[in-house]
């Protein structure tokens, strides 16, 4: 997937955390968008060939599998993590709390 395909780790391995410093926020909110329907399309392609009980190619160092299910969940708690991180950053600017 693009543009992670395309970057030279070796040379440049922090490129994730400095590639989008010169990027407009409209650009990264596109990329974003873009990204979001990628991965809801090979979630639902994922989903209608084997269901969301089937496991992932891939095995963890103990050879078991996640299951689809379990991926799906893992990243919900991890994208919920991440807002929660993104809001204590906005309340430490601006002192603004949630309900």
């Amino acid at each position: 997937l693009e543009p992670w395909l395309s970057i030279d780790w070796s040379a440049q391995p922090d490129w994730e955390w400095e590639s989008a410093a010169n990027d407009s926020p409209l650009a990264l909110m596109n990329q974003w968008l873009e990204a979001v329907e990628l991965s809801r399309s090979i979630t639902n392609t994922a989903i209608a060939v084997g269901g969301i009980e089937q496991l992932a190619k891939r095995k963890w160092p103990n050879n078991e599998s996640p299951s689809l299910r379990w991926i799906i969940l893992h990243m919900i708690e991890e994208y919920a993590r991440h807002n929660g991180h993104a809001d204590l950053l906005r309340e430490f600017v601006d002192g603004e709390t949630g309900e």
